[in-house]
């Protein structure tokens, strides 16, 4: 307890400043009895060194040492109680609501029966990788608890949880058009480094993993986030103002890149412009990137200063800076009105356009103003996203959506466009991509290092991660208690060769500091090891000079055995439909089936291009049309979202006559890409490919 603590404190500092007066008084008396003579001051002068000038200098001295003492303490006492008073003069007050719904929360618990049981709380629940859910007054990433869902902090910012999620979604169909993209090609080696399967930047990865496995919380009023439409006045905690805001404070320029990020995800499913910036704002929210990344960026005009602003939304302005969109696709009047697009200025701008700029608050954009704006409100805003009004009572406003400039150009990196240089299709062998060096397994290796074993394997533990991921001991699937463990089995399952400490953290817990987590993963290895120790008798994880691997003498795994089929296919001599059927048979489901893990993206759509493959494999050397059709049937169940097997498909259709399924199959296609939240452009131009396909000849 700290009361008793305190309270010998307390009693210690009293008697320091009443003990030494006390004394000092009972035995000598008051420091000076009277002011010295003429003759007492020579006689000192004279003979300075008797006892009764040394008893006088002690007694002085004693004094000055109180004196200070005292002093000491009075200052800061004085600072306590100034501290105290500023506090009490800054306490908010309740509003007449809040008062009046404390009031009828008051009485219904009072009403309550006294025999009414209540249920006892939900344990917290610990977060299963990076990023913080967190409250409104949320700590710092570094706290690994959550408080509430109400937001996601990661390494460089603070999202809303409904900013988060459209961050996520915006990642998944990062992958579908990929998916979508990709054109199988012959035979080639096992280990694939394509340049469309380098993995989203780590910042996407910490936000997808916090919301893994979340519960969708309640609606926050106080969240600063974006909405269905390119920008409505409640993307600012339903408190926008009408007149525009200007953005303080240290967290200004963060705030105008969280506007600037939120505007975008919500207006990507919209042909509008969703922000409206100049060009010089736009350096300097993004930095060297600007000029790049601004000019893949669906959504986002750039202008060059605000003089052309009332021209751009009076549709005058000529259409640049629009992200690539279609002249077609550039409403410019789409989006306007109170819901319009955001328009993001600076101070200098915004006072020699103070009018225009608030003309345009009011009838075509929300403004937003780096600095105090007289014509129109101004925040102040600090690091974590909290703003105060500044209109002199300093009260609470809404939280912002606040990151830095690396934390927005990773979100912003997946809503852009991709770079106008896409793989090349069709090329007999992988493209060397930089940003997959060491991440991706090296299958060949693997194909060398661990023989497939016969019929008669005598290891009893299999690990399955094609499919659902299981652990199984003599048939029998054994309980892995700690999601984390799971993940790591996984993830060596798809590294055979291994992977350290970083390597593991990095990808099971994204974007926390490295230094809390070391613990965690050996709290987990231990864990896991203990649990297949007590069932099995066996270790399967081995562990050499920092490297954790899976023991391939010790347990077998479905993976590997896949890519030892899909290795002797592309190393035969002579392909034939043989060694395709067993890359097809040893497949039996996507890697780690209905898991979002991050890091599993890049390795899940490897393993499935080459199922892909070896059905297109396969439908390309069969003479008969209906058995090249049936091959490609079973492709497109394999990945639905693939053009160029629905291409395909449709062209074999053709041939055979059926001109109704192939009209059905394309109608279906394109119905399925709206559903997963492609843009219906994108699906139109989908159909028309498909659509203009020349037949493929019947053998």
């Amino acid at each position: 307890m700290r009361w008793p603590r305190q309270l010998m404190s307390l009693l210690f500092v009293l008697t320091l400043l009443a003990g030494p007066p006390i004394v000092l008084l009972s035995l000598i008396g008051a420091p000076l009895q009277d002011w010295p003579t003429a003759a007492q001051a020579r006689e000192w002068v004279q003979n300075p060194l008797t006892e009764q000038t040394l008893t006088a200098a002690l007694t002085i001295a004693a004094w000055l040492v109180w004196l200070l003492l005292a002093s000491t303490v009075t200052l800061r006492v004085l600072t306590r109680l100034s501290a105290t008073l500023w506090w009490l003069r800054r306490m908010p007050l309740p509003t007449p609501l809040q008062v009046t719904a404390g009031g009828i929360a008051g009485a219904a618990v009072f009403g309550v029966s006294s025999h009414a049981i209540a249920a006892p709380p939900s344990p917290p629940t610990q977060p299963v990788a990076a990023g913080i859910l967190d409250d409104a007054d949320n700590l710092t990433p570094s706290d690994g608890d959550v408080l509430a869902d109400a937001g996601i902090s990661v390494a460089g910012g603070w999202l809303p949880r409904d900013v988060a999620e459209q961050v996520s979604t915006a990642a998944t169909l990062v992958w579908l058009r990929r998916r979508r993209s990709y054109q199988p090609r012959p035979p080639g080696p096992p280990s694939r480094e394509d340049t469309d399967l380098a993995p989203l930047p780590p910042t996407v990865a910490a936000v997808q993993a916090a919301l893994a496995d979340s519960t969708p919380p309640p609606s926050e009023p106080g969240a600063a986030s974006a909405g269905s439409s390119p920008l409505d006045r409640s993307t600012v905690g339903g408190a926008f103002p009408g007149a525009g805001v200007g953005l303080t404070g240290l967290g200004a320029q963060d705030a105008a890149r969280g506007l600037l990020v939120t505007s975008l995800l919500a207006g990507r499913h919209h042909p509008a412009v969703s922000v409206v910036v100049t060009r010089s704002v736009l350096a300097g929210l993004l930095g060297p990137t600007a000029e790049t990344l601004g000019l893949r960026l669906p959504g986002l005009a750039v202008i060059d200063n605000l003089g052309q602003a009332a021209e751009f939304f009076s549709g005058n302005h000529p259409s640049r800076g629009l992200g690539g969109r279609d002249p077609a696709q550039r409403d410019m009047h789409e989006g306007t009105g109170p819901s319009g697009p955001t328009l993001i200025a600076d101070a200098a701008s915004a006072t020699d356009n103070a009018e225009t700029l608030a003309s345009l608050a009011i009838t075509s954009a929300a403004v937003a103003v780096l600095g105090r704006w007289p014509a129109g409100q101004t925040w102040q805003i600090d690091p974590s996203g909290h703003t105060h009004y500044q209109d002199g009572s300093g009260s609470a406003g809404p939280r912002m959506c606040v990151l830095t400039q690396v934390t927005a150009t990773d979100l912003l990196t997946v809503i852009a466009h991709p770079d106008p240089a896409p793989p090349e299709a069709g090329t007999s062998g992988p493209s060397r991509n930089p940003a997959l060096a060491g991440r991706s397994p090296q299958w060949e290796a693997t194909a060398q290092d661990h023989p497939v074993r016969s019929g008669n394997d005598k290891r009893r533990l299999q690990l399955r991660v094609l499919g659902e991921p299981t652990l199984l001991l003599d048939g029998h699937p054994v309980e892995i208690r700690r999601t984390a463990a799971l993940q790591v089995l996984v993830f060596l399952a798809a590294h055979p060769n291994g992977a350290d400490t970083r390597q593991l953290t990095d990808a099971i817990w994204p974007g926390l500091p490295r230094r809390s987590l070391t613990g965690r993963l050996y709290t987990t290895l231990s864990d896991l090891r203990a649990t297949i120790r007590s069932t099995a008798g066996v270790t399967i994880i081995e562990h050499s000079d920092d490297r954790y691997r899976l023991d391939p003498t010790g347990v077998t795994v479905d993976l590997w055995h896949f890519h030892h089929a899909v290795s002797d296919a592309t190393t035969a001599v002579a392909t034939d439909a043989t060694t395709w059927k067993a890359v097809i048979d040893a497949y039996p489901g996507d890697l780690a089936a209905r898991r979002t893990w991050p890091w599993l993206d890049p390795i899940r759509e490897a393993t499935r291009r080459h199922v892909i493959d070896a059905h297109a494999a396969l439908a390309s050397a069969s003479p008969d049309a209906r058995q090249a059709l049936a091959w490609l049937q079973a492709g497109i169940r394999i990945d639905p979202y693939n053009a160029d097997l629905h291409t395909r498909a449709v062209s074999a259709l053709i041939t055979l006559g059926d001109h109704d399924a192939a009209d059905h199959l394309r109608k279906d296609y394109a119905r399925r890409l709206a559903a997963a939240g492609i843009l219906p452009t994108d699906t139109a131009l989908t159909t028309a490919t498909l659509r203009d396909q020349p037949a493929i000849p019947t053998r």
